[in-house]
C-alpha cells in the first residue's frame, strides 16, 4: 500500500508479475486513509489476488473512488 502512485506505477508497471498494489490518494488526513483503506479491504475481501493488479482509491466530491486494473496493461 503507497500514498506514493506516480513511483510505485512505475516500477511495478516493469515488472512482468508482482503481487498487486494499493494505492490511497495523497493529502488526506489519516483518519480518511483508515476509512479508505477499510473500503479497500471491503473490496479484496471475496479472496480475488491482486496478482499484476492495482486497486486505487480516490475522492471525487463527497465519495470514495475506487479503480481496479491490470498493471503493466495486458
Amino acid at each position: 500500500m503507497t500514498k506514493n502512485a506516480r513511483d510505485f506505477r512505475k516500477l511495478y508497471g516493469s515488472e512482468e508479475i508482482h503481487a498487486g498494489l494499493i494505492i490511497i490518494v495523497p493529502q488526506v488526513v489519516p483518519a480518511l486513509q483508515r476509512d479508505l483503506f477499510a473500503l479497500i479491504l471491503e473490496e479484496i475481501a471475496g479472496g480475488e489476488e491482486l496478482l499484476n493488479e492495482v486497486i486505487e482509491i480516490s475522492i471525487e466530491g463527497d465519495e470514495a473512488v475506487l479503480s481496479r486494473y491490470s498493471l503493466p496493461a495486458t
